[in-house]
Order: structure tokens, then sequence, then C-alpha cells
């Protein structure tokens, strides 16, 4: 569990990253079941507990719908520790590459959000590579 009850808690930024996921997930025009499970498995490892999950999801899509920008769910994000981040691209990684391809869309999604989350490019590339090899 990354983060401490008090912090989700007093915290609505796991509804961001929860929309930042289903932004990555719905870019190729594909949102799949696959896609829901690992945004849900990524939510309970940041420390969201099961009962909660199902309720920030269907907030997210609403929030994720009614946005236009991912400034808006990466302006938290970005002030997090690196091992947080890392956590979340992780799983936008194995969100794209849970149909083995990845399209222009989310290639190019991926490299604005490693900007976006001060995340340097061999950091990126190297998190890409052990999804891609792991989800074959």
């Amino acid at each position: 569990m990354f983060f401490k009850k008090e912090e989700i808690k007093n915290n609505n930024f796991l509804t961001k990253v929860c929309a930042l996921l289903i932004h990555a997930a719905k870019i190729d025009e594909k949102y799949t079941d696959k896609e829901e499970e690992i945004i849900k498995k990524t939510l309970n490892e940041l420390g969201l507990e099961d009962k909660n999950i199902s309720k920030t999801v269907e907030e997210a899509k609403i929030i994720e719908e009614s946005s236009n920008q991912i400034l808006d769910f990466t302006r938290e994000v970005k002030n997090l520790p690196e091992e947080y981040k890392i956590k979340i691209v992780e799983a936008l990684w194995s969100i794209i590459y849970s149909n083995n391809d990845a399209d222009i869309y989310e290639t190019n999604l991926m490299r604005r959000l490693a900007g976006l989350l001060y995340i340097d490019n061999k950091t990126m590339g190297d998190i890409k590579e052990k999804i891609k090899q792991n989800s074959k």
C-alpha cells in the first residue's frame, strides 16, 4: 500500500489518477474490461480500499468525460515522490499494452505525460520495455 489511509480520505487525487488511467484506456477508442481491471488493481495497490474502488472509477469516468485536457489529471500527480509516479506510469503502460500494441495516440500521450510528470526519457523507456516484455 503506497498511501496512508488518512492521505486517501483527505485527498481526492486518486480519483484524478483514475481519470488519467481511464483517459489512457479510452484514447484508442477501445475501453475494455481488461483495462478496467488494471485500473482497479492499480487503485488497490495505491491504497484505495476495495469497497471504494467502484465508486472512484465511476466518479473518474465522469471527470474524464467532462475534461478536455490531461493537465487536470496530472497536476497533483507530478508532485508525488518518484516511486509513486513510476507505479502510475507502469499502470499506464500496462493499460496501453493490454492489447499487445501501442498506437500513435497512446505513444503520443505517454510522451506528453513524461514531460508533465517530470519523468526522464530513459526512465519512461525502461518502464515501457519492462511492461512490453511482461505483456507478451
